[in-house]
């Protein structure tokens, strides 16, 4: 199943996040050892536990809810967050990674589905984030993109409508506040059920779990 995926991704240049959220490290390897090397975890502990256990070329994507007082854990390693959806989130982000000696890739979170389920950032408050006094003084956070879930439905319209609204965010936000940003470019989007829509619709990252490792328990 991974090769029938790389091969359907590889015409787009979009990379594969396979979630591995619950999944043991031997399922893991087995990917690794196809050459799979971008890998996305939910909670904190699990990736922690699984980063020290597993070859230190892995790239790690922190893809579920992040709590600030967490992010300390993850700062040394983790290559890309993708659920940025507060300011004070940002902030401790940007704290945890000056202690680190590093730059820490994120995505801005936004809210596209209409589940109350979903978390995510409104247009508004990601602009007024990008304003604001704090974020101006940050030089540890690297904002490359954004990421949204879509509604879980068998809607096609439905989902293609919020996957064009999140690729609306993203052109706007390259337009108005990254324009001279040349690692400003992806659009996380996309997980199992509907990532060739997705695709279509411009992702350039899409998070692919249960396709890739069966369903969860």
């Amino acid at each position: 199943m991974l090769l029938k995926i790389l091969n359907e991704l590889q015409a787009t240049s979009t990379t594969l996040v396979a979630v591995s959220k619950t999944k043991p490290v031997a399922q893991i390897l087995e990917l690794y050892a196809q050459g799979q090397r971008h890998f996305g975890e939910n909670k904190v502990q699990e990736v922690v536990e699984k980063y020290e256990a597993l070859p230190k070329d892995i790239h790690w994507h922190l893809i579920g809810h992040l709590q600030s007082n967490k992010v300390k854990y993850v700062a040394s390693f983790v290559h890309l967050i993708h659920s940025v959806d507060s300011l004070k989130l940002l902030e401790a982000i940007d704290k945890q990674a000056a202690k680190n000696q590093r730059v820490v890739n994120c995505l801005l979170q936004f809210k596209i589905a209409a589940e109350d389920t979903k978390y995510g950032l409104t247009w508004e408050e990601a602009v007024s984030m990008l304003k604001s006094e704090t974020y101006s003084t940050f030089h540890h956070v690297n904002i490359c993109g954004v990421m949204g879930m879509a509604t879980n439905t068998a809607d096609e319209v439905t989902i293609r409508s919020e996957f064009r609204n999140l690729r609306g965010y993203f052109d706007a936000l390259k337009r108005d506040f990254f324009a001279q940003q040349s690692d400003f470019k992806e659009i996380s989007m996309g997980m199992s059920g509907d990532y060739l829509l997705a695709i279509e619709e411009g992702s350039t990252m899409v998070r692919i779990g249960s396709l890739l490792f069966g369903e969860r328990a």
